[in-house]
């Protein structure tokens, strides 16, 4: 997700909540695989009829999450979508089982506990509660979750299918990236602290921790951190904000200063240059008189970065579209000048934001997830209001892989937010004990927004591409992949070689992984076109 608030008390305080709207693909297990048909997705903000009525006021997803969080202003967590990744079992939902949710759940076993704060990466969720513990759920192989240990016994593997408890302390936010997390913490010297791959240097401890699996192998593997542990260059330093993308990470100080380490290419780190940093690295733009302001808001992407700076500016770096070069470091986006910024959020290609009484998105999307309706544009290359919100007060957002998530106050907007759509969803299926003891598996009935069968002879054709969809996009160095880029190596060095599993990978070629933009200008030059939402 994307920030973190400055301490507890603030937020005890933020317990106002709102209606919670969701637009992009319901089909989980499509999501990146295959293009989805209009049938599947939601292309207008819509009401999900468990949550109706529920005061919602915080939402997490992540730029590679195929899984949402909700929080609601008594401290119970909701959560739905896939809960697997690469059709492997993985437990992100955190109810127990691999069953995948179409509904917003309840997670029983966080029910003695006030959840205030919550982060998704892909196959992990990781929640706050008010008295700054932090529990996690999920896959677990790199130690993403943080609880010391990437083994659950025999049963369940590399998974934790219930929350387990982290081991950190007095915390106050978490946010995930793709296989890692960052929790922000009051413990000084200690403000953020990190566990999982390390692989892109996206811990921020000096070292990808890179070893060759045998004496006589080229092959490399990265070794887990599953122990959350105190960025040491950052001791100095008190963080407040903290967003993470696929694989980088960017934070904020109290002093209003930026700093971004991990994966660095594209120019997401903002160094002007695409070299890995593996221990946190100062944004030169925001010193001296270009500070974040306390009120600043700190989003990351996939393959890019933003945060607002002096004047509630807009500033965003990395790959901005698909088309066009990349801003190599931080360059205002003028079509939101003057505008005020409250919240946003990054997905894998799309941005939401809330503003004044306006939401507005943009990015490429083919699910709907920038929500201009059926009848609108798919995509967007500049920002956009989302005509349906217009005059709405938005709360919170969260961008998925292929969805968004916004939270609107009822209070002053009830009457249009009862005109809006609402979506049921297909019941999860439940084993229940029947009299005579045996076990029988309750389906949902079939609904008009299920998806359309395919005949056999499609199914086939599509088999092989979605198998390769899936692997590349789900089990990549980086979800980069998804755009052509190709792992650049370690950022000790200028060689680039070709992608491999999150956890291992072969030698370093020298495949260059660069688009042509990047060939064509590596200082990253924005393509100059300054439209902008106009204001009402």
């Amino acid at each position: 997700m994307a920030a973190a608030e400055g301490e507890n008390k603030v937020v005890e305080e933020e317990v106002k909540g709102g209606e919670l709207l969701f637009c992009g693909t319901t089909s989980w297990e499509a999501m990146g695989r295959r293009r989805t048909t209009p049938e599947e997705n939601l292309a207008s903000p819509t009401r999900l009829r468990p949550l109706m009525g529920v005061d919602i006021r915080f939402v997490a997803s992540g730029c590679v999450s195929c899984h949402c969080v909700a929080l609601d202003v008594n401290g119970r967590c909701y959560t739905w979508g896939r809960n697997e990744a690469c059709f492997v079992q993985k437990g992100q939902l955190g109810h127990g089982d691999y069953i995948q949710r179409d509904r917003p759940t309840f997670v029983s076993q966080l029910s003695k506990h006030n959840i205030v704060r919550a982060g998704a990466g892909r196959s992990h969720s990781v929640v706050v509660t008010a008295d700054g513990l932090s529990f996690a759920f999920g896959w677990n192989k790199h130690g993403q979750l943080g609880s010391g240990s990437t083994k659950n016994g025999e049963l369940h593997g590399e998974c934790e299918i219930l929350p387990v408890r982290c081991q950190v302390t007095e915390v106050k936010s978490a946010v995930c990236g793709g296989e890692f997390t960052a929790w922000l913490t009051s413990v000084e010297g200690s403000s953020i602290m990190t566990a999982g791959l390390p692989q892109y240097g996206q811990l921020g401890h000096g070292s990808n921790n890179e070893y060759n699996t045998k004496d006589s192998s080229v092959r490399l593997a990265y070794e887990a951190q599953p122990r959350p542990r105190a960025i040491a260059s950052l001791s100095g330093e008190t963080i407040v904000k903290a967003a993470c993308g696929t694989n980088h990470t960017v934070a904020v100080t109290k002093d209003g200063h930026v700093y971004t380490w991990g994966f660095g290419g594209y120019g997401r780190l903002g160094h002007r240059e695409q070299k890995d940093e593996w221990a946190p690295r100062i944004v030169d733009v925001f010193t001296r008189h270009n500070v974040l302001p306390p009120n600043a808001i700190v989003s990351a992407g996939s393959a890019n970065s933003a945060c607002t700076a002096g004047g509630g500016q807009l500033y965003m770096w990395g790959k901005i579209k698909n088309s066009g070069d990349d801003w190599m470091y931080p360059k205002p986006l003028m079509d939101l000048s003057g505008w005020n910024l409250r919240c946003m959020n990054s997905g894998n290609t799309h941005h939401f934001v809330g503003a004044d009484s306006s939401c507005i998105s943009w990015g490429h999307a083919q699910s709907g997830e920038l929500g201009y309706g059926p009848n609108g544009q798919k995509s967007s290359a500049i920002p956009k209001k989302v005509d349906i919100l217009e005059g709405m007060h938005v709360i919170s957002v969260a961008c998925g892989f292929a969805l968004s998530l916004v939270v609107v106050d009822r209070t002053k907007d009830a009457a249009r937010i009862e005109e809006l759509e609402v979506h049921d969803g297909k019941a999860a299926e439940v084993i229940e004990p029947t009299d005579n003891g045996a076990d029988v598996t309750e389906k949902a009935p079939k609904k008009n927004n299920a998806k359309k069968p395919q005949n056999s002879k499609k199914r086939k054709n599509e088999s092989s591409s979605e198998d390769e969809e899936d692997n590349s996009d789900y089990e990549s160095d980086d979800s980069d992949s998804l755009n052509g880029e190709a792992e650049h190596g370690s950022g000790k060095s200028s060689g680039r070689g070709r992608g491999r599993s999150a956890s291992t990978k072969r030698g370093r070629g020298r495949g260059r992984g660069r688009t042509a933009s990047e060939t064509a200008s590596a200082g990253g030059r924005g393509s100059g076109r300054r439209g902008r939402p106009k204001k009402s």
